[in-house]
């Protein structure tokens, strides 16, 4: 159950389809970032969506030699501000934490993200930013290979 009044790692620790990502963000040392003032827009990765990595890849990820290149692929996923749905418009270029950007696309309300990941859920609010839910992890350097 997300609540307005919770912030978005406290939303993200009571939905069960996105503990992966909670995971990831507290070994990457972005809990106390993403609890911050914000506003923030995230793009979280479902459990599911991590499963489709290469097998080994998550656990690899989260080894304390790797925080840096998890850090870099979980900021690949927040943006600066808040983004409601109805703000991503087809094509829209947005630039992202990590400092590369995403390009959304949106079809007859179905909002993809780089062409790959596809949102699940919109429009989360919590009391600093809001979150939209997604299917497929978001890896930095891939906006560059869409048309």
């Amino acid at each position: 159950l997300m609540t307005p009044n919770l912030n978005i790692v406290q939303n993200a620790l009571n939905a069960k389809n996105v503990t992966t990502v909670v995971a990831a963000v507290k070994a990457a040392g972005l809990v106390e970032t993403l609890s911050g003032k914000g506003p923030f827009t995230v793009f979280a990765p479902t459990n599911d969506a991590f499963a489709k990595l290469p097998k080994g890849t998550v656990e690899n990820l989260l080894k304390a030699e790797n925080k840096a290149t998890l850090s870099k692929i979980l900021t690949y996923h927040v943006v600066p501000g808040t983004y409601m749905a109805t703000d991503l418009k087809d094509g829209l270029v947005i630039k992202t934490v990590e400092g590369e950007a995403l390009k959304i696309g949106n079809k007859n309300g179905v909002i993809t993200i780089n062409g790959s990941a596809m949102v699940q859920t919109a429009d989360v609010v919590s009391s600093n930013g809001v979150t939209f839910v997604i299917d497929a992890v978001l890896m930095p350097g891939t906006m560059m290979m869409q048309k």
